[in-house]
């Protein structure tokens, strides 16, 4: 199985340890075991409230913070964008086939919601970059139905992983 994980940390306000990176990493195996993909590459950034408020604003129009936002690269008109990369580039790999996405998480947020839901930090991130992860592949919560759907799969992978309340 090839799921890479890239990310990136552009807030200052907590740290990121080395084992939560390594953590979110099983998480992607997991979850992409789940789902039955079994290649592609997710980038992760982490960044703050004033930076995710504006990325909401600016992408879902909603003005206010958030604590994770998902941008798919594998959705409607992704047709497009291989035609135009085989007749620009007929001898080269397309560099977005393998890619399913970004997900953004705000550190802060996430450390709020970790107290109020009386948990660790850890699991916190961990259950927002799995339920990004889902959304990069297509779930999504708009009914009773699929939000259940989608937090079932998201509590198994953090069953597995070993991170529960």
């Amino acid at each position: 199985m090839s799921i890479q994980l890239d990310w990136s940390n552009e807030q200052q306000k907590i740290e990121i340890p080395d084992s939560w990176i390594t953590k979110l990493e099983q998480l992607l195996q997991l979850a992409a075991e789940a789902e039955g993909i079994t290649e592609g590459e997710v980038s992760l950034t982490f960044t703050d409230d004033e930076e995710i408020h504006q990325l909401n604003r600016d992408y879902r129009g909603i003005d206010q913070p958030t604590d994770v936002l998902s941008f798919a690269m594998q959705e409607d008109g992704t047709e497009e964008l291989d035609i135009i990369f085989e007749v620009e580039h007929e001898d080269e790999q397309d560099p977005i086939s393998g890619m399913l996405g970004d997900i953004i998480i705000s550190v802060e947020t996430a450390a709020s919601q970790s107290e109020e839901y009386g948990h660790s930090l850890e699991r916190e991130i961990g259950f927002l970059f799995v339920h990004g992860f889902l959304h990069l592949i297509g779930y999504d919560h708009q009914d009773e139905a699929s939000e259940a759907e989608m937090t079932a799969k998201q509590e198994a992978v953090l069953q597995q992983a070993g991170l529960s309340r």
